[in-house]
């Protein structure tokens, strides 16, 4: 069982011993924390916290636990109840809200919960305001508020309906064209909210919508991480069915793929893709994705007219970049969307509006959209060393291996190739080192990634 702290809040499972794992005390503890941290980041000294979660099983007791904390140290709570990531990121402004929380572990089984922090923007913390609630959890510096003071909690039932009305209305969004089609989509939302906000958005389109797991109790029928391996029932529907394509969905609604006609994964890295497509055909600017992320998207930004910008991975990472330099769309390979017109944070909504919309436009299915893309093809392998293991040093010798080849090291270290290209980076949170590769052909990826994988064994033998 696990406990992960990080600048972006607290992941774990639930049950087991404090500071091992997810349990009422941590939840308390870290609750607190965000408290104290927000009252002196907004100065205000009654701050309003917007709180939303998943239909994950442990989320009503986490709900309460978090924000019966929140009320005690002083701050009123603005409670959607079963909500999304995406929901809850626009509620914080819509409301002006100083900040808010969200109670998913996003595409981990059921048996994990966690809290996301967010800043009065409704986007995730960077590092140093992150880092501060970690101190003050650490040092257990907290204050609670005497009983004239405590905190007052504001229901807001149905705020998914207000986030569905604003996709809808975003101009990009081509309503007539998509009612027109008369689009069939099955849709796997895992038993979690996207159950709700899915569907609700598609019948506001005119779609047909064939509902698979669409009840939000939380009993995950599968592993509620968007992969292939775990879609066989959707890839099946969408045949059965005779449906123009399917739909999935983790559990908070923030990360989003697609199946074809013929029941043939779209490819997570290819949602993205799809999207600024659609996009930067409406609007000519600039992409950014992580460094991870498939080469896909920089070839159709520079068909285009646009420039591609990688950045490190984590979505705070995506959109300082994309704030940087401007982007029209930005988001990461695993299937998170960020449009800037309508909020700086992966929803899934906003993705499900551009593909219809891209395809509104089109006669082609999508395994024929799909076909029109540049293809690649990644793999994702690990290195497993020892604990202690000097996994700087490593990537620091595997970097001037390779000195005179296209090389970026913000984020781990990236080599790319002009055919192909490898990344490695370090986790947090356990002596391993990540490689992604892409290249043309499955089999060349996979070898690319077993060539650094034997190399990167023979470097740590060395330092052993």
């Amino acid at each position: 069982m696990t406990l992960i702290k990080s600048i972006s809040g607290i992941r774990g499972t639930i049950g087991g011993k404090p500071e091992d794992n997810l349990t009422p005390l941590d939840a308390v503890k870290f609750a607190s924390a965000y408290a104290m941290w927000l009252k002196d980041y907004s100065g205000i000294d009654v701050p309003t916290v917007v709180i939303g979660r998943d239909a994950r099983l442990s989320g009503s007791m986490i709900q309460a636990l978090v924000q019966n904390t929140i009320i005690g140290c002083g701050c009123n709570v603005i409670d959607l109840d079963l909500s999304t990531t995406p929901t809850v990121e626009i509620a914080v402004p819509h409301f002006n809200a100083n900040g808010g929380i969200i109670l998913t572990a996003s595409h981990n089984p059921k048996q994990w919960n966690a809290l996301k922090l967010l800043n009065s923007k409704g986007e995730f913390l960077d590092g140093v305001e992150g880092q501060k609630i970690l101190d003050i959890a650490a040092a257990d510096d907290f204050e609670y508020a005497q009983v004239d003071d405590l905190g007052t909690v504001t229901r807001v039932d149905n705020f998914i309906d207000v986030h569905v009305n604003e996709v809808i209305n975003m101009p990009i969004t081509k309503v007539d064209a998509i009612a027109s089609k008369k689009f069939k989509v099955v849709v796997d939302a895992v038993n979690s909210t996207g159950g709700i906000a899915v569907p609700a958005l598609l019948k506001k389109l005119g779609v047909e919508v064939i509902e698979m797991y669409c009840e939000p109790t939380g009993h995950f029928p599968h592993n509620p991480e968007p992969l292939k391996e775990h879609l066989t029932e959707l890839c099946a529907a969408v045949v059965e069915h005779n449906a123009d394509f399917g739909i999935t969905v983790d559990p908070d609604v923030d990360r989003l793929a697609f199946v074809d006609e013929k029941g043939e994964m779209f490819g997570e890295e290819y949602t993205l893709v799809a999207c600024a497509d659609y996009i930067l055909s409406e609007k000519k600017g600039d992409t950014v994705s992580n460094l991870s992320s498939s080469r896909a998207l920089r070839d159709i930004t520079q068909k285009h007219g646009g420039t591609y910008h990688a950045a490190a991975v984590g979505e705070v990472n995506v959109v300082t970049k994309m704030k940087e330099v401007n982007a029209v769309i930005g988001g990461e390979g695993n299937g998170g969307i960020i449009y800037p017109e309508s909020h700086y944070g992966r929803d899934a909504l906003v993705g499900i509006a551009m593909f219809l919309s891209l395809l509104s436009g089109k006669e082609s299915t999508v395994s024929e959209l799909k076909a029109s893309y540049p293809a690649y093809f990644m793999a994702k392998k690990k290195v497993e060393l020892t604990k202690g293991m000097p996994v700087d040093a490593i990537l620091q010798e595997i970097q001037s291996n390779y000195q005179n080849e296209n090389i970026t090291s913000i984020d781990g270290v990236k080599i790319d190739f002009p055919e192909n290209w490898v990344h490695m980076r370090k986790s947090n949170t356990e002596p391993i080192i990540r490689i992604y590769t892409e290249a043309q052909s499955q089999e060349v990826a996979d070898k690319l990634a077993d060539r650094f994988i034997s190399e990167l064994k023979e470097i740590a033998q060395r330092h052993a």
